[in-house]
């Protein structure tokens, strides 16, 4: 008995295949801490984690290393903890940066199968985009999660089909421009935003943590056909 029996009971002949990959997960919020959760819980024994925030107060209520133990520490270091004590065997690179266009180029040092992004900086979504399409890298891209209630509009979809959210609106216009042909894999909501007292990016505990698991469960589907 081991901590996958029961997830190695439903794929008994596929999940030695998900340890062998490698992932990367850009932004370590919301969404980004869920995917990670699922991913490691699932059996992905390497994962580099890219974060430089710290844990905030104002992040207890969606974040899932958010505590009021944590307030101050480095996002990065609590999950690499707490990946080490879900599965001890997991090899976990940790980069402590705040990424843009002048050192994107750095995470991908390592060759990898899978990358999620759950960034906010649209200009690194981009960039994210481009790289993945010029090394053959299969990415999973979060859309906007503020302002919605109903996890149940979100959706993996290519980022062409999206509808109601300002960051879809931004990465479509990019891949028109830029004639891009193959498939961009986003997670996105249908949900119209909600108007906020001075647009303050609201979120609750759900939407975001959904978002987050259906990066995961994209990855881990992929792999397992």
């Amino acid at each position: 008995m081991d901590e996958f029996e029961r997830l190695r009971a439903l794929i008994p002949d596929k999940f030695d295949l998900i340890k062998t990959k490698k992932v990367l997960v850009v932004g370590l919020g919301g969404v980004g801490g869920y995917a990670v959760e699922a991913l490691v819980r699932s059996g992905i024994s390497d994962i580099t984690i890219v974060d430089y925030d710290v844990v905030d107060i104002t992040n207890i209520n969606r974040q899932i290393i958010a505590l009021h133990s944590t307030i101050g520490k480095y996002k990065t270091e609590v999950f690499k903890n707490r990946i080490n004590d879900i599965n001890p065997d997991c090899s976990v690179t940790v980069k402590n940066m705040k990424i843009d266009d002048n050192n994107i180029n750095s995470l991908f040092e390592k060759d990898y199968d899978y990358v999620v992004d759950a960034c906010d900086t649209i200009s690194v979504k981009k960039e994210l985009i481009r790289i993945c399409l010029r090394k053959n890298i299969k990415l999973i891209s979060s859309m906007g999660t503020a302002k919605k209630l109903d996890p149940t509009k979100l959706e993996i979809v290519d980022v062409r089909k999206t509808s109601y959210d300002p960051i879809a609106k931004i990465i479509r216009k990019m891949v028109k421009e830029e004639k891009i042909s193959k498939k961009v894999w986003v997670i996105s909501s249908t949900e119209k935003p909600v108007d906020t007292k001075d647009n303050v990016l609201g979120s609750t505990a759900f939407v975001p943590s959904t978002a987050g698991l259906l990066c995961a469960k994209f990855i881990i589907n992929d792999i397992i056909k």
